[in-house]
This record gives structure tokens, C-alpha cells and sequence, in this order.
């Protein structure tokens, strides 16, 4: 199971939110390069970043902060967040990400999302947050009527890398993740799943370890100190 280190980025700075709510932020570091830097000295092999305010303006925002964690890390960043056309997915390629997440985007125009995977292969995550297993957008400010499961089974046939799904009700909220959830989406698609959003202890880790998912994102718990990146990846080997 790949670990993912995130980074949150809104206004140039590394922030984290509750329940994907741009009025509950903290900030925890207004150098994300240096954070970067400190996750891969710690052991991180992958980082997942998030550009808050590219997901609200529908286009990236962060290209400053993201080239610098990109040269700095020296590791795979993937990147989500207002990637909704063709250009937006070159030029974050080009900024140096191995992997782009694309959410919004996916839900409005299956055929765009297909046209992407066959012109970017293996380089598209599929983004699906969700909510009491409902699928929400714009940054998730909207909710649809969409399930999660059927979305991803709606695209498990194309070319994608993965699927990250993220329960909002509990991201940010250092209340467990849903390993219901995320286990009903393994059984359910081909896709591998990368699980995110309220991993806590070191118990999630493990109970994710043996869905198994293909990778989880740790967030918060990192950032406040209730993980180490050294006993993530331990447990992970065990």
C-alpha cells in the first residue's frame, strides 16, 4: 500500500480544512517547498497535493508553490484541483506532476474524461469525494445525485491510474477513516483505490492494509503529530 503524503495549498501556504470547509482552515506551514522537503526526509516516496484554490477557481492557482515542491521533493506528486481542460492537464504535467486528479470535470463530461485518458494514459486519476456516498463537486461546495460506486464503475474501462475516494464527512476530522466505504469501492470497481479522508491512527493504516487498498492519503494526523511517518511505514511492511 503506497502511503501519500498531503499537501494542501491555499494563498501559497499549506493549510488543511474540516469537511472541505474554506472557513474551517488552519494553517500549518508557509513554506510548502520546506514541507515537502520534511515529509520525503521522513520517508515520504509519493506526495498528493491539493490546490484549494485552483478547485474553487476551476483553473490552477498554486504554480509557484507546486513548481517548488516539485524540484524540491524529488519524488511523484500528483496533483487535484481546477483541472477541468486539456491545457490545465498539460501544463500541470509539465510543471513536473506525475499524475493529475481529475474530479469535477469527470461528473460534467464523461466523453472529455475518456478523450483525456486516451491522449494521457496512465497519467489521470479519477477524483471522487463523496458524502454519505453521493459524489460532490466544485471544491465540494455542491453535492450531486451521482453514487461514488457508480461513478467509478462508470470509468473503470479506461486507461486510468487510479481512483482516489475521499469520505468529506470525515476528512479533516481526525475521526477514523471509512474503511466501510473504501472496501465497498475496492470490491466494486477494478480500479486500484487510494483511500482518503480521516485517517487517524495507526489502526486505520493497518484495517486499509488489508481491504487491501492500493494506497492511502494522510493529511492532518500528520501535521498535528498523531502519525509519524516512520510508523506508518512500518506498519505498512508489517
Amino acid at each position: 500500500m503506497q502511503i501519500y503524503s498531503a499537501i494542501d495549498l491555499r494563498g501559497g501556504q499549506c493549510v488543511r480544512l474540516q469537511q472541505g470547509d474554506y472557513a474551517q482552515e488552519t494553517v500549518f506551514g508557509t513554506d510548502p517547498a520546506a514541507m515537502a522537503q520534511r515529509w520525503v526526509s521522513e520517508g515520504a516516496t509519493f506526495l498528493h497535493l491539493v490546490d484549494l484554490d485552483g478547485a474553487k477557481a476551476g483553473q490552477p492557482v498554486n504554480e509557484t508553490s507546486i513548481r517548488a515542491i516539485v524540484q524540491s521533493s524529488g519524488v511523484p506528486c500528483q496533483l487535484g484541483g481546477g483541472l477541468r481542460t486539456e491545457e490545465h492537464i498539460r501544463t500541470a504535467l509539465g510543471w513536473g506532476m506525475t499524475r493529475v486528479v481529475i474530479g469535477t470535470k469527470a461528473l460534467q463530461s464523461p466523453a472529455w474524461l475518456e478523450e483525456m485518458c486516451g491522449k494521457f494514459p496512465g497519467k489521470i486519476v479519477l477524483g471522487i469525494d463523496a458524502k454519505q456516498g453521493r459524489v460532490a463537486t466544485q471544491g465540494w461546495l455542491e453535492v450531486s445525485d451521482i453514487g461514488a460506486i457508480d461513478l467509478a464503475q462508470r470509468f473503470q474501462h479506461l486507461p486510468l491510474a487510479a481512483v482516489v475516494y475521499t469520505d468529506i464527512s470525515r476528512d479533516g476530522m481526525l475521526q477514523g477513516a471509512n474503511v466501510e466505504a473504501m472496501a465497498e469501492m475496492v470490491r466494486a470497481t477494478r480500479l486500484p483505490v487510494i483511500a482518503s479522508g480521516g485517517v487517524t491512527t495507526l489502526d486505520d493504516i493497518r484495517r486499509l492494509a488489508t481491504i487491501p487498498v492500493a494506497g492511502c492519503i494522510v493529511g492532518r494526523a500528520l501535521y498535528e503529530g498523531r502519525l509519524t511517518l516512520k510508523d506508518i511505514l512500518h506498519a505498512v511492511k508489517k
